[in-house]
């Protein structure tokens, strides 16, 4: 078993914690999803189910001396009438000192285990500048499955108990579920403390009413995945391996495709985690909103991945802006450029640090790094260009909610977006250069004409079966983006009807899926950063 995706989890796993939650008691529930969660990543990560544990333990520690100071504190000001605000000043330093504590175990444990190797390249490289010719060659080290959203997550309730935005949690089994939920451990989405840890513990019974929408979903999620997204993984390793070989046109459709075949992989994984959170009563936030809707490159990261858009914006970018330097810099720049840009210039150092660490989160590598800084330039810039646009398309009467002028600032968007992934599925951020510099260059399409581009890489019939069924992804997004939500009236019918298209779903999937003898499994792309 290496992903949800695979007839052991889903035929045995699943319905083996299925029935053992609905046979235990209520109060062992939250034990049982425990175990299962813990038994899926032994399963996908073997020992390095310990790293899990570590983080656990570590923040459940440093959790609870957090809340120890908050209630010491609070005595203390019941006892007192004078002296009251040293009291509380004295209480956050200790605290502070705690939480930096929890933030640089749990990051120094992602960053040994992921970017330990990365590092020790960039050091090398620099002592090579300086004239000191050495080869640092640190030991190959394997995190767990989903280490860097488990991480987050715990930094995330570290800084919750810290603000006091929620209490520190002695029950350690639930902060554990929390942490470790197969449902969301691969990939995501990232759950805030207050928003799933007390209903996953809870050990509500499986509901008839969460049943027949929560296979509903999961089988949605398998079919973006196997219809689309595996499908289209053929062409876009090949070009993407042997990309010296191949005209522009060709790398620029690989860029499409990857594009394409990265939003249904993940949204289809994200399927397959809500849709496990809703047949255990958990209510996991959504993590896509019609990306490709989106008329800007700020609206389209609104849209994508919005959970760990989230976490950035409330952990990182409020930090940053909030810190009293950014604070007073804003007021030197309000007074020197104005209320419109002098905020935005400021504004651009919270950015920076958000888009760096996102780039950097994804992956360790230079096109990662050049990912996130080529969004930075682009949303940053755009936050100037934006009200000048507006009061151009004023001036000159264009009204920009007309057809027109959104399908233009939808396609420009898609356009960046394609670019930017290009980069991001680069080997390395020279093969991206190269990539792009080609596609500019080289406009031959002559592999089109001889057909190469369905021999060399991908059947003409993957090329029409994963077309076919992103256009009705694409038609599924844009019913809902009109407000139809498709899922909800298909649960509103009758039994015969439901479970009638239901069975019509799978056998789609059974016939046209990417699968079987010959066919290479595809692990969900996200569980790789």
């Amino acid at each position: 078993m290496s992903s949800y995706f695979t007839p052991t989890f889903i035929l045995c796993f699943l319905p083996l914690v299925a029935a053992a939650h609905t046979l235990a008691p209520q109060r062992a529930r939250g034990a049982v999803l425990l175990a299962a969660s813990y038994a899926f990543v032994f399963i996908m990560s073997r020992w390095g189910l310990a790293y899990l544990l570590v983080t656990t333990l570590v923040t459940y520690t440093i959790a609870q001396r957090m809340g120890a100071l908050h209630e010491l504190r609070d005595q203390q000001l019941k006892e007192v009438r004078k002296g009251k605000r040293a009291i509380k000043q004295a209480c956050k330093a200790h605290t502070k000192r705690f939480l930096v504590a929890g933030i640089l175990i749990n990051l120094g444990l992602l960053l040994t285990l992921n970017y330990l190797g990365f590092f020790a390249e960039i050091a090398t490289s620099l002592l090579g500048v300086l004239g000191l010719h050495a080869s640092l060659a640190p030991p190959e080290l394997h995190g767990p499955i989903g280490i860097s959203f488990y991480t987050l997550m715990a930094l995330s309730y570290l800084i919750d108990v810290y603000r006091e935005t929620v209490p520190a949690d002695a029950n350690l089994g639930r902060l554990a579920l929390y942490l470790s939920s197969f449902a969301h451990i691969m990939e995501g989405p990232f759950a805030r403390y207050a928003q799933t840890a007390n209903t996953l513990w809870s050990g509500e019974r499986i509901k008839q009413r969460n049943l027949y929408p929560a296979i509903l979903r999961i089988t949605i999620g398998f079919a973006k995945k196997m219809l689309v997204a595996d499908r289209l993984n053929v062409y876009v390793k090949c070009v993407f391996a042997d990309y010296a070989n191949f005209d522009g046109p060709i790398l620029a459709l690989g860029a499409v495709l990857y594009t394409i075949q990265l939003y249904c992989d993940f949204a289809g994984c994200m399927d397959v985690a809500i849709g496990l959170g809703q047949l255990f009563g958990v209510e996991y936030p959504e993590n896509f909103r019609q990306p490709f809707w989106s008329q800007t490159v700020s609206e389209f990261w609104q849209r994508w991945h919005i959970t760990l858009g989230y976490w950035f914006k409330d952990y990182v970018y409020y930090t940053v802006s909030l810190s009293t330097p950014v604070k007073h810099l804003t007021g030197k720049a309000r007074k020197r450029f104005g209320n419109r840009y002098g905020p935005l210039m400021v504004s651009g150092i919270a950015l920076f640090c958000v888009w760096f660490c996102n780039g950097l989160w994804h992956g360790a590598g230079s096109q990662y790094l050049f990912f996130g800084l080529y969004y930075f330039v682009l949303i940053w810039v755009g936050g100037f260009i934006e009200p000048n646009a507006r009061a151009w398309a004023l001036a000159h009467g264009i009204d920009r909610e007309k057809l027109p002028y959104r399908a233009f600032r939808i396609l420009r968007t898609v356009l960046l977006v394609f670019v930017g992934e290009l980069f991001f599925r680069a080997a390395s951020l020279p093969d991206g250069l190269a990539m792009f510099g080609r596609i500019l260059t080289n406009h031959s399409f002559a592999q089109f004409a001889d057909g190469t581009v369905f021999t060399t890489c991908m059947p003409r019939s993957d090329f029409v079966t994963s077309t076919f069924f992103f256009a009705l992804v694409l038609a599924y997004d844009y019913a809902y983006e009109h407000g139809h939500d498709l899922r909800a009236l298909l649960c509103a019918k009758g039994p015969v009807m439901r479970w009638g298209l239901w069975l019509a779903l799978v056998m789609v999937i059974v016939i046209f899926g990417a699968y079987g003898f010959g066919y290479v499994a595809v692990d969900p792309m996200y569980a790789q950063f």
